[in-house]
């Protein structure tokens, strides 16, 4: 059974900018399915397509389905089925032996920063580099699927 526990957090704006970091990479990602106890994902890079499945998430877990498609394929179901679209440039940083994922939002979500970390369980220790704010960890309008239909920008 796949499974992915994760937690998210803001991230403070000005220590970020700070921070030495690898090039981002940009993301498209689209939905198919946008219900609330799962969703179906289509996210296309320069080199890779994938199809993702994500099911209802219960504190920091929730079932997840990742496979690698042709990229070809990952535009053509994008531009064919998606219901609705984000775009983002992520950053992968390491710190204290964990991989951060930071996502730059793009478009409608632009100013929106998220810092992401996968965990092996829920309870598992790690520390926060000074630039993680505020957690948002299960707060709904920080899932990418719902930035598409609520986006950032309408938040203010």
């Amino acid at each position: 059974m796949g499974k992915e526990i994760e937690r998210k957090y803001l991230i403070d704006l000005a220590r970020w900018q700070t921070v030495q970091k690898p090039a981002g990479q940009l993301f498209r990602q689209g939905y198919l399915v946008t219900d609330p106890n799962k969703t179906i994902r289509v996210r296309l890079t320069d080199t890779k397509g994938f199809l993702t499945i994500k099911g209802t998430t219960t504190g920091a877990t929730r079932l997840e389905y990742e496979y690698e498609i042709p990229t070809t394929e990952a535009a053509e179901l994008l531009d064919n089925f998606s219901t609705a679209e984000l775009s983002k440039i992520r950053y992968v940083v390491e710190f204290k032996d964990k991989t951060w994922e930071v996502d730059e939002f793009l478009g409608d979500n632009l100013g929106l920063y998220v810092a992401e970390i996968e965990l092996e369980s829920e309870d598992e220790a790690f520390e926060l580099p000074d630039w993680v704010g505020q957690e948002v960890t299960g707060e709904q309008r920080y899932y990418n699927a719902v930035l598409t239909t609520n986006p950032f920008k309408n938040w203010m």
